[in-house]
């Protein structure tokens, strides 16, 4: 980066200009073989709301000529430990940058005042963060490329009776609740409120840590749901039977990627999979919008292996420079990350944890 100049800026700080250039460098990244930069999780829309809800949160914004580059979200500690934005709740992580772009690490962490940047989700070829030891996990995906009749063609193949089942319940559920109504772009705020209590409930059953028992991620919910722009927008999707919802997805979009990020359903109608009938209806709405693909998010799930036509990478781990702080912080993590990964990765160790968190969220329901 002999040529460049890095800026780093708080979140109110960032430029009309610079804002116009980061969804310009977004909007083309596909055309030039980079549709991992397209996500929306990597737009300044999220990185805002998050600035919003969350302390310590910076852009950097990389010149080259005077002119921008690349952007790096990310949120950093009065020690110097950096995250990437929104880890934890984000499922896409990384420099958003113009093609042919050059960086160099260490430079860019030292000038963000950083001796230590974590990811959980890094978005593939991002070749200067990859110098350091990453752990590689798949992203399902639903490819709507070539429509959703191509798409629906394709999970056919690899799994024609996923796709006999779930339409059969589909109409049993038509037939014994009421007649089907699918909103994709859902606008009643009382829905959104709706939807968070299901997946608060269904956090507590399944015993995972309840997201929405954060306050700012509710307040993060609700900012992303009223924020809508040409090229970004959160999407609260609703199945309904009859004039009751059963099934509710809460995710963002850019123009071409629609982000699974939060699914739930009414467990009343449980018997009739609402939740798949809810991911197909939404798969043909986001075709018919000219989406590329739904990014289901990392995560092995029987659902997402159902409904996926292929995977992306993304990658967990750290960039580092020789400093004291980073090394008692990957001392600290490491552990905690490797012994998950390894219990996820392993069927035979991930089945009983998840029959005891499930026996633990029964017993906290009942309580």
């Amino acid at each position: 980066m002999d040529t460049s100049e890095i800026s780093v800026y708080r979140p109110g700080e960032l430029s009309g200009a610079d804002r116009a250039a980061w969804t310009a460098v977004q909007s083309q990244a596909p055309i030039w073989g980079a549709p991992q930069l397209a996500n929306p999780f990597l737009a300044p829309e999220f990185a805002l709301a998050i600035g919003r809800c969350r302390r310590g949160v910076r852009i950097a914004v990389i010149r080259e000529d005077g002119v921008p580059a690349a952007f790096l979200p990310f949120q950093r500690s009065a020690m110097g430990v950096g995250r990437a934005i929104g880890l934890g709740v984000s499922d896409a992580q990384g420099l958003v940058h113009r093609p042919g772009f050059q960086w160099d690490a260490r430079e860019l962490l030292h000038a963000c005042r950083l001796s230590v940047l974590e990811f959980d989700h890094l978005v593939a070829d991002q070749k200067p963060f990859e110098e350091w030891p990453l752990t590689s996990h798949p992203s399902p995906v639903m490819d709507l490329e070539q429509g959703f009749e191509a798409y629906l063609g394709q999970v056919r193949k690899h799994s024609p009776r996923f796709v006999r089942g779930t339409r059969a319940k589909e109409r049993r559920l038509r037939r014994d609740v009421g007649e089907l109504r699918y909103v994709h772009d859902e606008r009643d705020p009382q829905m959104l409120r709706t939807l968070i209590g299901w997946k608060s409930a269904q956090y507590r059953r399944t015993g995972r840590s309840d997201r929405f028992a954060h306050a700012w991620i509710v307040h993060l919910a609700e900012q992303l749901f009223h924020t809508r722009t040409a090229t970004f927008a959160g999407l609260l999707s609703v199945l309904y039977a009859g004039d009751r919802p059963v099934a509710a997805h809460f995710g963002l979009r850019s123009e071409r990627v629609l982000t699974c990020w939060f699914p739930a359903y009414d467990t009343t109608y449980a018997k009739y999979s609402p939740g798949l009938v809810l991911h197909l209806r939404m798969a043909e709405a986001a075709a018919a919008d000219s989406m590329a693909y739904i990014d289901l998010g990392r995560g092995e799930k029987q659902y997402k292996n159902s409904l996926k036509t292929r995977e992306l990478l993304v990658s967990e781990g750290w960039v580092m420079r020789r400093h004291p702080v980073a090394l008692c912080h990957r001392a600290r993590r490491a552990p905690v990350r490797a012994l998950r990964n390894t219990v996820v990765s392993r069927p035979e160790l991930f089945t009983p944890a998840d029959r005891l968190l499930k026996r633990m969220g029964r017993i906290r329901s009942i309580r």
